[in-house]
């Protein structure tokens, strides 16, 4: 079947153009550690090789910066940098790559006198003067906190819908189109009603579809899926990600994923919907990437899981999360939450913070808190043992 596609405008990234009537790009994120040159190259490069239309890297510092200028070197694959809590640093990498991703919401966490709109100014006028595209990255656990007060708290859509469409409309004020968006969530459903209705305010604005912290796979397939079949089959979705957490010899499975579901939704091939808000356990985790600071976060991901099989039943999320820049905001909505630093696992339950913990004993620990929770919510003669 021939898949509609929404009347988006062309926007060039490297030797590739998304929107329009091009065929939606399939992209995925290094995981190995920027400053590591040769491995990152080698990611980089195994990607373009499963058929990654583009490649994103993480730079979070000066050196993450010098070393992404011989990445560049090394490399002829299309690169966006993710430009993390720093947005000066776009004026150092810039120059080496296609296309530039900021998050509205991390824009306060530098030169906090400094309205966010001459900061967009600043990332337009780098981006034009080095012929790169931007993606405005809108993420659920860190939205643009102004945008985030004028909402109620049960509102999590309302605010990084606000966000994206008045980054837009300065964009464009600026006189600078040559941009996508991104609105992410780990929920299917959210990512499906946030893009449906950033598509029917700008049309014309082309979509980077991707479901944050999907998890394991097949899981983290699924449920990509979900979001996907629902979006692509409207004509919404000009370029995807699958993010899954994987080891990094695995990450080419993104690729592999993408190009399967955008396949089958072109033959018509999709699965009925599921709903996330049955009684079943969701865990959630973020893909594996540059931030991560210790890789057995993956196999703390794959322990939770498994650990947590005998509450199948509960309506209950555990988020397990890689770092610290994604994992204290975006643990807040799970009912447990964990978020990996160098030698401890930080656990909360909501937004409360109940303390860091070993890797080697965080899993009693959760467990400890997991049944305390379906104590709560059950009768104590049922609960789990």
């Amino acid at each position: 079947m021939d898949l509609p596609r929404n009347p988006t405008r062309s926007v060039r990234i490297g030797s590739h153009s998304i929107g329009h009537d091009h065929p939606i790009s399939v992209q995925s994120m290094t995981a190995t550690h920027t400053q590591d040159v040769a491995a990152t190259v080698a990611q980089v490069n195994d990607l373009a090789a499963a058929g990654a239309d583009l490649v994103r890297i993480a730079v979070d510092s000066a050196k993450d910066a010098a070393a992404l200028a011989e990445i560049r070197q090394q490399t002829a694959a299309n690169l966006s940098v993710d430009l993390q809590e720093n947005y000066r640093l776009a004026l150092q990498v810039a120059p080496h790559v296609d296309e530039v991703r900021y998050n509205p919401g991390h824009l306060y966490h530098h030169e906090r006198h400094k309205p966010w709109q001459e900061k967009v100014k600043f990332l337009a006028d780098v981006a034009a003067s080095n012929a790169c595209a931007m993606r405005v990255g809108v993420n659920c656990g860190s939205v643009d906190p102004a945008a985030a007060e004028r909402f109620g708290e049960d509102d999590s859509i309302g605010p990084m819908l606000a966000s994206a469409l008045e980054h837009c409309e300065l964009l464009d004020q600026f006189g600078y189109t040559r941009y996508c968006v991104s609105l992410k969530d780990s929920n299917p459903q959210k990512v499906i009603e946030v893009n449906r209705r950033f598509a029917a305010e700008r049309p014309d604005v082309p979509l980077h579809l991707g479901v944050t912290e999907a998890g394991l796979p097949p899981d983290g397939i699924i449920k990509t899926r979900i979001a996907f079949e629902q979006l692509v089959s409207r004509g919404i979705g000009d370029t995807i990600r699958v993010s899954l957490t994987v080891p990094n010899n695995r990450k080419p499975e993104e690729i592999a994923a993408g190009r399967q579901i955008l396949a089958d939704i072109a033959a018509g091939r999709v699965r009925s919907v599921v709903d996330f808000g049955r009684n079943s356990m969701n865990i959630i985790s973020c893909p594996s990437c540059s931030r991560v600071e210790n890789e057995a976060f993956i196999e703390l991901a794959q322990q939770v899981k498994e650990m947590t099989r005998y509450a199948d039943e509960f309506a209950i999320t555990i988020a397990v999360m890689g770092c610290r820049v994604n994992g204290p905001g975006e643990t807040d909505d799970a009912d447990l939450g964990l978020w990996c630093g160098p030698n401890h696992v930080n656990l909360k339950r909501g937004s409360e913070e109940l303390g860091a913990f070993p890797y080697d004993a965080i899993l009693p620990r959760l467990k400890q808190e997991l049944d305390a929770l379906i104590a709560e919510r059950q009768p104590e003669s049922s609960a789990p043992r």
